[in-house]
């Protein structure tokens, strides 16, 4: 009966924010894949413009360098949930983006207005284009990108779990390192005047600390199903 009636369920719209390390990509995946929504990750689209302008030599510390440029690269994300993917330019760089040069420069990338502007549009267009709905993962979905989202949910975690989470991630990573990276990162994203990493009023917060992923996916995906059922 249930699948019978899933083609004529609502496009849904569901924003997913947070800091890094408190579960977001996992959770935003299986919540997609559960619901049969499309996947978007806007960090990924950050750090793919973040990898092309380091591959192209722009300098990362000077704003107007950075915001000369950002029409420049054509960068595609696809939004299935099972295999997200992410191109620049033609070229695959789920893998390149993912590395330490580019996870330090990004905060600085994705703070100049233009960049942010760029992104956003990009974002937009994907969630627009998604037929059955989307669920879309970063920092200032719920706020900035989609303040319309039918669910909005921020996900937080305390430092240490965060830390732990992420150095597990990137193999034999130095958890206090990782944590001082992470809550740098945050000062910084948080701080930043264009659409600063901040929860929506009206999101759901759900502190991860002390959840396991399967009870994080369980708490989200009813969220959904309420809303759903309540349209």
């Amino acid at each position: 009966m249930e699948n019978g009636a899933a083609p004529t369920a609502q496009a849904v719209i569901v924003a997913i924010d947070g800091p890094a390390g408190t579960g977001k990509s996992s959770t935003s995946k299986a919540v997609a894949a559960q619901l049969g929504l499309s996947y978007l990750d806007t960090g990924a689209q950050y750090r793919a413009i973040t990898w092309w302008m380091v591959t192209n030599g722009i300098d990362i510390d000077d704003p107007s360098a950075i915001a000369a440029v950002t029409g420049k690269p054509e960068i595609v994300s696809g939004t299935d949930p099972a295999e997200p993917t992410i191109t620049v330019d033609g070229v695959d760089v789920a893998g390149p983006i993912r590395t330490q040069e580019v996870s330090s420069k990004v905060s600085a990338v994705s703070a100049v207005p233009e960049v942010r502007a760029r992104i956003t549009e990009l974002q937009r267009a994907v969630a627009a284009g998604a037929e059955r709905g989307i669920v879309v993962e970063g920092r200032d979905i719920g706020t900035t990108v989609l303040p319309d989202a039918d669910v909005k949910v921020f996900l937080t975690a305390s430092p240490e779990a965060r830390a732990a989470r992420r150095s597990g991630e990137l193999k034999g990573a130095d958890v206090n390192a990782t944590r001082e990276a992470l809550i740098k990162r945050d000062a910084a994203d948080s701080s930043r005047k264009t659409s600063p990493l901040a929860k929506a009023d009206d999101a759901v917060e759900v502190d991860t600390t002390e959840l396991t992923l399967a009870q994080v996916i369980e708490c989200v995906v009813t969220l959904v199903e309420e809303k759903r059922a309540g349209k």
